[in-house]
């Protein structure tokens, strides 16, 4: 037998262990995406697959053969990815607002293969999670214009849903018109009230008037359905798309820092121990007594946990009670996290871990 032969048959051998260990490996995708659907996180994780390429691309030993096998890697990782989306497919992502809105941009990019559900408020589209209906909801908790959106942080309180991620989506807002409309047209601007806000400097220099929407998408649609090319909507760019808007002017916003921040939200908590998952939220109350809230506080550095985050939302129904919405860095599930928790139950009435995440920018 020569050299060709023997190293075809080798090849049999080893393509036919390929092929075992292949389906086992996909096999384990399907799990990740079975966990992924239930926790609402999303399919790709770079920070994973990055730490993935590093840890096996060192197993190879030969310098002129590594390269090859990275990416081996990353196709392989591609595939699974592309499993994991056919398997996906069905899920079920609970937003409040229509389409366009930046809600329903924000669940598209986390989520761009599951079915986005619009729902008319963030209690209908929690509840709809709560009660089975999606799997998770995407809302928004706070934007760095203006500020916390403490309706559903008063839901994440009371509620019964886990943060398990929290996406970073820069806002830019834009002038939108008719078809024929010209910039010089414009004489009356429509869109939320925040929107307004973040691009008074823009609408005062044009002596707009101003007509307050529910949302930016619902402006938009306004626009659209009302034919008037002295009209424009204030919005974003891929709501023109979807209602059949010219973009007249963009990113007219006085802030080019204009984030809001979305959480995702499912039933079932991320009791993950990974490092991957660098933040988490505690929802808490405190006795009235002096100094409760700085003992809190300090078993969290004690405990060498970064704090990012402290803010206080009002008790409904029982007057001058507060609770807190503290975020951290580092896993909560850590051995010095569980340690941690049960220190803190020493001075808070109430102690809810809300959620343990990574997140990103989308």
């Amino acid at each position: 037998m020569d050299k060709l032969q023997t190293a075809r048959l080798m090849i049999n051998d080893i393509d036919k262990e390929m092929a075992e260990l292949f389906c086992k490996r996909m096999e384990a995708s399907r799990l990740v995406a079975e966990y992924k659907q239930e926790h609402g996180l999303p399919i790709y994780d770079a920070t994973r697959e990055d730490a993935v390429i590093t840890r096996n691309s060192a197993l190879v030993e030969k310098d002129d053969i590594r390269a090859y096998y990275v990416n081996f890697l990353k196709n392989t990782m591609k595939l699974s990815r592309q499993y994991q989306h056919l398997l996906m497919n069905g899920m079920k992502v609970a937003y409040s607002g229509v389409e366009g809105a930046f809600a329903h941009i924000a669940s598209g990019r986390i989520f761009p293969d599951a079915n986005l559900i619009s729902y008319s408020s963030f209690e209908d589209a929690y509840r709809a999670v709560t009660n089975g209906e999606c799997d998770c909801a995407v809302l928004p908790i706070e934007n760095s214009y203006a500020g916390e959106v403490g309706q559903v942080m008063d839901l994440v309180f009371n509620g019964s849903l886990y943060v398990n991620g929290i996406y970073d989506l820069e806002i830019s807002q834009n002038l939108l018109g008719i078809s024929d409309a010209k910039l010089s047209d414009i004489r009356t601007v429509i869109s939320h009230p925040q929107a307004l806000d973040q691009c008074r400097t823009y609408i005062q220099e044009h002596n707009f008037e101003e007509i307050q929407a529910v949302n930016t998408a619902r402006a938009a649609q306004a626009v659209a359905n009302g034919g008037d090319k002295t009209i424009a909507a204030i919005a974003s760019k891929e709501t023109a798309e979807i209602y059949n808007l010219k973009v007249l002017d963009h990113d007219i916003n006085e802030s080019n820092f204009n984030t809001t921040r979305f959480a995702v939200l499912s039933r079932a908590e991320n009791t993950n121990t990974s490092p991957d998952d660098n933040s988490f939220l505690l929802l808490f109350t405190v006795s009235h007594q002096a100094g409760a809230l700085a003992k809190a506080i300090n078993v969290i550095g004690e405990y060498g946990y970064n704090m990012r985050l402290l803010r206080s939302r009002p008790v409904k129904n029982e007057v001058w009670q507060y609770y807190f919405y503290l975020e951290a860095e580092g896993n909560v599930n850590s051995p010095e996290g569980r340690e941690m928790l049960m220190k803190l139950k020493e001075y808070c009435q109430q102690l809810k871990v809300a959620g343990n995440f990574n997140g990103g920018k989308i």
